[in-house]
């Protein structure tokens, strides 16, 4: 064996040893997962930035503020989501309609979450939940408890202040209300609380209190969270009177639980980094994790025994509907149908 031959192995083999180790170093470089949210990245970025410190593993936040279904089936087997983020169960479920997510069994997420509040094939999972709940002027009602059954009775005709029926929020509530009572039930029901309105369904759920207080209607519904934003004064001070002028009930179905819906997150179809995100997603559900992600917006964490912010403390327990988010789901497109052909919002 020439000397020429046995250096050019020594240095194929150096070269090799290189190329290892560039590797390596790579991989450790690597440790990173690709989140896309709905979500405001300022709102969940103190939780970002504390699983980063926990676990070495950078977080890439890409905003998308509309057309998250449509923008990751367009990047296809390209696309760079792992997690996928998003607010309303119903954006989770088109996340899963459009065939963007994949299935995760995974223990920990399992333990944190009641089966109601995630898909049952694991393709979704509730992060954080808002009720909705009823308002109620604190001059001109006494209300302790309500279900949302009683909207409709007469005792209310132009007391009700509310947003849309066709919002996402009130969409929700009507088709959990044809999952417990059916359709026909639901349609007598949405024309006696459109027979109950003060004025024309619009504005937001903030605006509802802030009509209470001007003494244009009595009660109305608005989500849990926003009482959050009211009364903590980050709306500014005329928020913080809209706030103070209702009482806050938590409604349920009758011989049910209160309402709720939710933001939460998915494991992308073709996540590169699915190690990474799967730790992600189920350090969202950890004690700390889930008093910091609830707190930032005021919600109700989805753990049991998870810390909640004082603001929504002080509304009450929280007993959710056991009815799965997903069967109420199934129902949307009919308690739209059904909202526009009573004319609610005319």
């Amino acid at each position: 064996m020439t000397h020429t031959t046995t250096l050019s192995r020594a240095l194929r083999r150096c070269a090799t040893t290189l190329l290892l180790a560039a590797g390596l170093a790579s991989t450790a470089g690597a440790a990173e997962v690709n989140l896309y949210t709905t979500r405001e990245p300022g709102l969940i970025q103190p939780l970002l930035a504390a699983f980063t410190r926990s676990s070495g593993i950078k977080v890439n936040t890409v905003f998308v503020k509309d057309g998250l279904a449509e923008r990751v089936a367009a990047e296809g087997r390209r696309s760079p989501a792992d997690v996928l983020m998003a607010v309303d169960f119903g954006n989770l479920v088109d996340l899963v309609d459009r065939g963007v997510t994949q299935p995760l069994r995974s223990p920990a997420l399992e333990a944190a979450i009641p089966a109601q509040l995630r898909d049952p094939q694991g393709r979704w999972f509730a992060l954080s939940l808002r009720a909705r709940v009823l308002y109620a002027s604190k001059d001109r009602t006494s209300l302790q408890q309500f279900n949302y059954e009683d909207l409709s009775k007469p005792e209310w005709k132009g007391k009700i202040c509310i947003r849309s029926a066709q919002h996402p929020y009130n969409t929700a509530l009507i088709a959990a209300y044809i999952a417990h009572h059916g359709e026909a039930a639901a349609e007598t029901w949405l024309r006696g609380v459109k027979a109950n309105l003060a004025r024309r369904p619009g504005g937001g759920d903030r605006e509802v209190a802030r009509d209470i207080l001007g003494g244009l209607c009595d009660i109305g519904l608005g989500n849990s969270y926003y009482v959050g934003r009211m009364r903590s004064g980050s709306g500014g001070p005329e928020q913080v009177k809209w706030g103070e002028a209702i009482n806050v009930v938590l409604p349920a179905f009758d011989g049910h639980g209160t309402h709720v819906n939710v933001s939460g997150a998915a494991l992308a179809q073709h996540a590169p980094n699915r190690d990474a995100a799967v730790k992600l997603l189920e350090y969202l559900v950890s004690d700390d994790a889930q008093h910091l992600y609830a707190s930032t917006n005021y919600e109700y964490p989805v753990k049991a025994g998870a810390k909640i912010d004082p603001l929504i403390e002080a509304l009450g327990p929280l007993t959710p509907d056991t009815l799965p988010l997903a069967q109420i789901a199934a129902h949307r497109k009919t308690a739209s149908l059904l909202a526009e052909r009573v004319g609610f919002d005319n």
